[in-house]
């Protein structure tokens, strides 16, 4: 429905930090216009959503939306992240920061509605007090809070104002943390996605705007509420079960997810590994990495280079996308043994010029095709055949540009470089470099002098495989228009 691109599953993230900040946006008027004081914070609340209902009554129900979307997509983002098992090794750093955040933006939606003081409000503050009254912490209840109207003084809307607006801050410097060891991390979705998911949270509130409900009163139990569900729920399951089974629950499911990082895992990939001898400091392999393990140090050969790239190991994804960005990882080397700058231990460049070496020597390598593929995209295995010359990679950024003039230099007829949908790399940024640097967006580049007409591009998620040989065929086609014979001149 969304196309590759604009696939709102693969921008959960970035999702996540648009609806926070359209929160802090229209909560920072909404606090403006707010009567802090126990006495009159739901007056001007009210007085908010019926007299001003053009402006602030739309800017509550926006809040209120956003605070649930929000929610929704860092619940759809952990599961999404678990399903593909991306909470291992080099990002095991963003998975530890990143669940403890569910219980920050939980904490900070649950207190936004005490702040109204309606009878939702204090429906949610009392259950509040007593699940955690179910822990002994404090030697008073915190429920004793609620005995009566007198006991909601303005002292304690101080600490709901702390937990509504403290919180937040706590949680954006949290979010900071959680993308520290991803380089260019997407913190805005794309331009299309971003304005219609803004337009859909304006349509919900002009629709369905949020009104509060009767005011608190203590002394009466509120008979018939309109619960939020996404934000409240935890609330009507512990009244259904008891305090201790709420929190058991909690703390399992906390348990479970902060121990998956640890669990063993069934196959380690060997890391990247730097070669001084061949590492001249260009600083490409530190620019594309996706998660900064490379980073510049001063090199031990000063008449080489003055910096050469280093390979942090808890961060290395592995992937090859920094073999791809090296200037020495180029097939046309006159060495016989190819050693480059940086390179993947178990997956050497050298081996890849090998085996392309011996395809294209092949007696069957008549106008033959070369496949380049990414072992997490679609099986470029199914294409291949007498004509056909596959290759799959761990990454299709793991792809130096130069093998693609090499293969056509060698022999072949034309070359196909498939690798994941745009925005569903297994390691982020391979297509998107790949892309850039066959098109000269990107260096290192594919030489304007190669011909286009021979190099076909197809980004293809797994399961994909009709898109490959779709693809495969759209390049045999224009490559028999190309080599076929010259069309007739009549003589003038």
């Amino acid at each position: 429905m969304f196309g590759a691109r604009l696939n709102p599953l693969r921008h959960l993230g970035s999702l996540g930090f648009l609806f926070f900040w359209i929160i802090a946006i229209s909560g920072i008027y909404l606090y403006a216009v707010l009567d802090t004081s126990a006495s009159g914070a739901y007056r001007s609340i009210d007085e908010l959503s019926r007299k001003q209902w053009y402006l602030g009554g739309l800017l509550r129900s926006i809040h209120r939306y956003a605070a649930d979307a929000l929610v929704l997509v860092m619940i759809a983002h952990l599961i999404r992240e678990w399903l593909l098992g991306h909470f291992r090794g080099f990002r095991r750093f963003s998975w530890l920061t990143g669940v403890p955040l569910l219980l920050f933006v939980f904490a900070c939606g649950i207190g936004g509605f005490w702040l109204n003081w309606d009878q939702l409000g204090q429906f949610s503050a009392m259950a509040t007090a007593e699940w955690v009254d179910g822990l002994p912490l404090f030697a008073s209840p915190l429920t004793r809070n609620f005995l009566n109207a007198a006991a909601v003084s303005d002292r304690l809307f101080s600490l709901f104002m702390f937990i509504h607006l403290g919180l937040p801050l706590l949680l954006l410097f949290g979010l900071w943390f959680h993308i520290q060891r991803i380089s260019l991390a997407d913190v805005f979705p794309p331009r299309a996605l971003a304005v219609a998911a803004t337009a859909t949270l304006f349509v919900l509130a002009a629709l369905k705007p949020v009104l509060s409900h009767p005011a608190a009163d203590l002394s009466q139990v509120p008979a018939t509420l309109a619960i939020d569900w996404i934000v409240l729920f935890v609330h009507p399951l512990m009244y259904a079960t008891s305090s201790g089974f709420i929190w058991g629950i909690l703390v399992g499911v906390l348990f479970f997810l902060l121990l998956l990082p640890f669990l063993p895992k069934t196959r380690v990939m060997p890391v990247a590994k730097v070669d001084p001898d061949n590492c001249n400091g260009c600083r490409r392999c530190f620019d594309d990495c996706p998660y900064a393990a490379v980073t510049m140090v001063p090199h031990p050969n000063r008449r080489l280079a003055r910096q050469m790239a280093q390979v942090d190991a808890d961060l290395c994804a592995s992937c090859g996308i920094c073999v791809g960005a090296c200037p020495s990882s180029t097939p046309f080397r006159s060495v016989v043994d190819l050693v480059t700058g940086i390179d993947l231990p178990h997956s050497p460049i050298s081996r890849l010029r090998q085996q392309l070496q011996a395809a294209l020597a092949s007696p069957d390598s008549d106008r033959k095709i070369v496949v380049f593929g990414c072992d997490h995209g679609a099986c470029v295995e199914t294409l291949r055949d007498h004509g056909v010359a596959v290759f799959s990679l761990v990454c299709t950024g793991m792809l130096p540009p130069s093998f693609v003039e090499y293969a056509l230099r060698d022999g072949a007829s034309g070359v196909l470089v498939s690798g994941c949908r745009a925005g569903g790399c297994e390691f982020r940024l391979g297509q998107q470099w790949t892309e850039a640097r066959l098109l000269g967006m990107r260096e290192p580049h594919l030489r304007a002098a190669v011909p286009r007409d021979c190099i076909q591009m197809v980004w293809a998620d797994a399961g994909d495989d009709a898109a490959l040989r779709l693809a495969l065929s759209t390049l045999r086609q224009r490559i028999a228009a190309f080599d076929g014979p010259a069309p007739l001149v009549e003589p003038v």
